[in-house]
Parts: C-alpha cells; sequence; structure tokens
C-alpha cells in the first residue's frame, strides 16, 4: 500500500528539484508559464473578492507544477480534460490568459463564447477537450476519447485530471476498469490536495493514498511530490510515453495543496473551514519558489530576473483583463449559434 507519510502534515516537498531533464531555457519558459498561470488566477481571485466577477471561480493557486509539466510532453492531437478547477490546465495548453477572462467575464470573446464561465472552459484547437462543474464527469469522456484513439490506431493520448474527492465516485471506478480491460491510452491525473471541497480526506476515506484503486484495476501508478516539478516531469514524460507507444493507461496520483478556499479567494475559512495550521507549512513548499530557486542555484535566473518576469507578466494580464471587462456581453442569437444540436 502506497503512503503519504501522514496526511495531517505530509512530509513532501521540503527540497527544491534537481534539474536534469531539460535544458535552463526550457526551465525558464516552464516558470514563466506557472507565474502566468499563478498571476492570472490572483487577478482572478481579487475581482471575485471586489464582486466585479460574479461566476463561482474554483482556484488552484499552489498546484500549478502539474499541469505545467505534464503539457511539456503533450501533442495538439492529444486531449486533456479537466474539471471545475481548471484554469491551469487550460492555460498550460494554451496560455489563452484573455480567453479565460472574457470567458469568467461571460464576455462575447470568452473561450466558451461567454456561456459557460469558470468551469465551462474549452480549448479544442490546443488539445484542451473541456472542463465541466459535476464530480467525475469528464473521467468517462477522456476514457471514451482513449478508446476512439486506440480504435483508429493514432498515436494520440487521452489525459484526465481530476481530485482526490472524484474517487469516492462511481464512475471513476468504471472508468479505470473500462481503461484497464481495453489498455487504453489515458493517463488519469489525480491531483491530491486533500479536500474535498470541504472536507479533508482523512475524514473521508481510511486509506490515505487514492491510487490504491488504480493498483486494483492492474494500472500502473505512481505517488509524486505534486509541487517538485521534476518529479512531475519525470513521471508525465514515463506515463505518457506508455500510453502512446504501448497503448496502456497511468495513473499519476500527484500530492500538492490548494492555498485558496474551496471556491472564492479566501485563504483560509471557507464555509467554516479553519486552514490556518496548513496554509504555512504548505506556501513554503509552493512550486514556483522550488523552481526559482533550482534555477538560481544553477545561475540560470537571479532574483531580479524573477521579479522582472513577474512585473512584464503581471503588466500584460492586467491589460488583458481590463480590456475583456470593456468586451461587449453575447447576443441573444448567440443562444442557438452556439449550441451543437442534429
Amino acid at each position: 500500500m502506497k503512503k503519504l507519510n501522514n496526511l495531517k502534515n505530509p512530509k513532501i516537498g521540503n527540497e527544491d528539484p534537481q534539474l536534469q531533464l531539460l535544458s535552463n531555457a526550457e526551465y525558464i519558459v516552464l516558470l514563466k508559464k506557472m507565474i502566468t498561470i499563478r498571476i492570472a488566477e490572483e487577478i482572478i481571485s481579487d475581482n471575485v473578492k471586489s464582486g466585479l466577477i460574479k461566476c463561482p471561480c474554483h482556484l488552484a493557486i499552489g498546484q500549478e507544477a502539474i499541469p505545467v509539466a505534464m503539457s511539456q510532453f503533450l501533442h495538439s492531437d492529444d486531449r486533456v480534460y479537466g474539471n471545475h478547477r481548471s484554469h491551469g490546465h487550460y492555460l498550460s495548453l494554451t496560455m489563452d490568459t484573455y480567453g479565460l477572462f472574457a470567458e469568467i467575464l461571460g464576455k462575447e470573446t470568452g473561450c466558451s463564447k461567454g456561456m459557460g464561465g469558470s468551469m465551462h472552459i474549452v480549448g479544442e484547437s490546443q488539445g484542451f477537450g473541456g472542463s465541466v462543474p459535476i464530480v467525475s464527469a469528464t473521467i468517462p469522456v477522456a476514457v471514451g476519447a482513449g478508446l476512439a484513439m486506440k480504435l483508429s490506431k493514432s498515436q494520440s493520448v487521452s489525459v484526465s485530471y481530476f481530485g482526490d474527492g472524484t474517487s469516492e465516485e462511481g464512475v471513476v471506478h468504471e472508468s479505470l476498469n473500462i481503461a484497464s480491460y481495453y489498455n487504453l491510452p489515458v493517463i488519469f491525473v489525480c491531483e491530491n490536495n486533500f479536500f474535498s471541497s470541504h472536507m479533508h480526506i482523512s475524514e473521508r476515506q481510511k486509506f490515505d493514498s487514492i491510487s490504491r484503486f488504480a493498483d486494483a484495476h492492474g494500472i500502473e501508478s505512481a505517488v509524486i511530490d505534486g509541487n517538485n516539478i521534476e518529479t512531475v516531469l519525470d513521471t508525465s514524460k514515463k506515463a505518457i510515453q506508455a500510453a502512446r507507444l504501448q497503448r496502456k493507461p497511468f495513473f499519476i496520483e500527484a500530492v500538492t495543496y490548494r492555498l485558496k478556499g474551496h471556491v472564492g479567494h479566501d485563504d483560509n475559512v471557507d464555509v467554516g473551514l479553519q486552514r490556518k495550521e496548513d496554509l504555512e507549512p504548505w506556501k513554503r513548499k509552493d512550486p514556483i519558489d522550488r523552481l526559482k530557486n533550482s534555477l538560481i542555484s544553477k545561475s540560470a535566473i537571479s532574483e531580479s530576473d524573477f521579479e522582472f518576469f513577474n512585473t512584464v507578466i503581471s503588466e500584460k494580464l492586467n491589460k488583458e483583463f481590463d480590456q475583456a471587462v470593456s468586451d461587449p456581453y453575447p447576443q441573444k442569437q448567440q443562444l442557438l449559434e452556439t449550441v451543437y444540436y442534429k
């Protein structure tokens, strides 16, 4: 049985990553992607707090290393499916911050034409098949995509992102069973941040590792530090190669932590839930800081470089958000034009 050390105070993410898989230039690109996702969600958080953004927004601040590392090895003809907390999944593939902002604001320039909001985002041309708010709903879709890929004899793979709470839904186990039985090229990525909405995993499950469900279906799995980008890169490469070349599923349990509450802008109080004791230790395991520290130790960047990256990206994203605010809302006639039906 794989263990996560101690779920109340997991000993994961204390060391900076040993950067070996990629070039310094490639790591800097990934660092900028992570910063972009972080700042985009901070802008969203601030505007949820101000009341300008009306739709529910589930933020993944603190979890950026997982989708950024996964996207490094994906192709545009692969398909990625998210969940209700998918801003980072979308941006890691598209870097379309403007389209995301406009969508969350309900504007016609949004990635879903302003019809979906934070939890219904899509980037089909860049490989993001979509996200929905229904817990576990896109997992069987990802498996169906994997089946289509196998039947068509393509080399594409399907990726499904979900949280630890999803493991308590029956469709997850049905999907794992089908993927295993038919040897489908699906990578299941559980971002285990310990909380299903407002309840800690230790209050919901007797055992700590979500990957035990993959083990039960004979699917190869790995439990990793999701805040160490080198570890996620290494495991992602292995999983994607297994799916792409051997046409078999793989299950990654990436242990991480969201630094915001379940929904909205608040850090440590969420529907009465106090997380004050957990937050500070996890902030010291910040995936962006850990990658930055490793790059500085290799003399690949300096602290001033890092500050410059943040400044430039922040200025760009704030301009995009301001533009999205001034964009028009969808017209009534678009209600049918944006619905696919036969």
